[in-house]
């Protein structure tokens, strides 16, 4: 006894498109509506094409990237000061914590962006028409 599963076929989309229009704020499918309404919550559904986006699962995979990032810059910036130079321990305060903040609320959003953008372009987390959700139900 043999089972067959028949896989629909699913247009290929761009995964590097995806993640630039992510990246940038945009919406991956079309690249012209707006992917946020506000700094960090995704729109329900783009403005421009209605490719719906409330099912996506960002969750805290951008978090988690933003701070490995900007914990490698900084962190090395700082070694790299203490081994060349010889600063007083305030300075590091002085200038990490302000690094530490800026790279951290610059680089959130795009990296949200390109998780949704890698979501999208990979049908996952509900982006696939096939694949129904109870949310989707509702």
């Amino acid at each position: 006894m043999s089972i067959e599963i028949s896989a629909i076929a699913k247009p290929k989309r761009s995964v590097w498109a995806a993640i630039k229009n992510g990246i940038s704020g945009r919406c991956p499918n079309c690249g012209k509506g707006n992917l946020f309404k506000g700094y960090l919550k995704v729109q329900d559904s783009c403005s421009e094409c209605g490719e719906s986006f409330h099912h996506h699962r960002a969750d805290d995979a951008p978090p988690y990237i933003t701070m490995a990032i900007v914990g490698h810059l900084v962190v090395g910036g700082i070694f790299h000061l203490e081994s060349s130079y010889q600063i007083e321990p305030m300075i590091h305060l002085y200038w990490a914590i302000p690094t530490m903040l800026i790279l951290s609320l610059g680089l959130l959003r795009p990296i949200k962006g390109m998780i949704v953008g890698v979501q999208w372009a990979n049908y996952l987390h509900g982006f696939d028409p096939n694949f129904t959700t109870a949310t989707d139900m509702q």
